[in-house]
């Protein structure tokens, strides 16, 4: 028999082993699979603290477990059992119970009469006690099966099945993260750019392009053609955070240029206005073209397997780009790379 050491000896590589295979299975999910994965792993770590505990309460008497468990349908050993001389084991009380609860019939149908002797009645006892007995009789000869054990045990066979389907399943799905990263890295590699980390919180294509801003050392606030400062309503610098101000001078010029954005909107402007000015609703292609624009600048964006280039309306921005030297903005955009989904980071020239 195992001892209380040797139980939690294995009882400890058991919750070892299983860390390791739920870091796997986590390490591996989707954005589409992480909800069944992290479901899948916390009914495996029940299973097993479940199945730990009986194993670790067992030693201490197996009565004690059957008790706390709560069999069903199981009577102690011996009630209304006598024992004969000879070891034989015979339930009188049973007989004289069942003789009792015995319905005689008669041809007349009279409880005082019958027709025949009572010594020669045949009596049909019940099922039930048969049962009963035979149980108990079985259990003479070893230990009790214990239901909720064996109940237990089916169902953490039945997890571990399906954890292990959803493992195989896994592997055999292609690892967009992994092949969108080793893309954008050749790509990062090329061109001699390191990637800025933005905090992933609605705000991101804002914050980037803030970023990129400054290391070009370009106005947060941007000039108009004569050279005079363009205001932000209701906001300066100083007064709001970068990706704020980024965000109204993309939806002011969006205000100002509506023929250029109406058309590919699936609302009206004055709603979607406010919506990207003053929430974190995520920005996209119409954001960054009014960025574009407004700034005057060319904005790249490198993605999986290409890297995109926004221009700003008229081409205004590639002539001013060969005036005053690199005008050129750099982002790199993640479909799979982030739990959230779509993502922008900034990518700085490497010093």
């Amino acid at each position: 028999m195992e001892t209380l050491e040797a139980i939690q000896a294995r009882h400890r590589k058991e919750q070892r082993d299983l860390q390791s295979r739920i870091t796997s299975k986590k390490k591996n999910a989707t954005k589409k699979t992480r909800k069944g994965v992290n479901e899948e792993c916390t009914a495996l770590e029940q299973d097993l603290k479940e199945r730990q505990e009986l194993e670790l309460a067992a030693p201490n008497g197996d009565r004690d477990v059957d008790e706390q468990l709560g069999e069903e349908g199981e009577e102690p050993n011996g009630v209304g059992q006598n024992t004969a001389g000879n070891g034989t084991a015979t339930d009188t009380n049973g007989i004289t119970d069942r003789l009792k609860d015995t319905t005689i019939s008669s041809d007349t149908h009279t409880p005082t009469q019958y027709s025949q002797p009572p010594s020669k009645i045949q009596t049909q006892p019940s099922s039930e006690p048969t049962v009963q007995i035979q149980a108990q009789s079985e259990g003479q000869g070893g230990k009790k099966r214990n239901r909720q054990k064996d109940r237990l045990a089916r169902r953490a066979a039945e997890r571990e099945e399906a954890a292990d389907a959803a493992e195989q399943e896994a592997w055999g799905m292609t690892d967009h993260r992994g092949l969108e990263r080793s893309s954008l890295e050749r790509t990062f590699s090329t061109h001699g750019l390191i990637e800025h980390e933005i905090r992933p919180d609605g705000h991101c294509l804002f914050s980037a392009v803030a970023d990129q801003l400054a290391q070009r050392k370009i106005p947060i606030l941007p000039s108009s053609g004569n050279g005079t400062i363009h205001k932000v309503t209701g906001e300066g610098e100083g007064k709001a955070p970068p990706y704020r101000v980024v965000r109204r001078v993309a939806t002011d010029y969006m205000d100002s240029h509506p023929d250029d954005f109406v058309p590919f909107l699936e609302e009206p402007l004055e709603s979607y206005v406010p919506k990207i000015r003053d929430t974190a609703e995520w920005g996209g292609q119409l954001e960054l073209l009014a960025l574009a624009s407004a700034y005057q600048v060319e904005i790249k964006v490198v993605q999986n397997g290409r890297t995109e280039t926004i221009q700003p309306s008229g081409g205004h921005g590639q002539r001013e780009a060969e005036k005053k030297g690199d005008m050129t903005i750099w982002l790199a955009y993640y479909r799979h790379g982030y739990g959230l989904g779509e993502h922008y980071n900034s990518l700085r020239k490497k010093s």
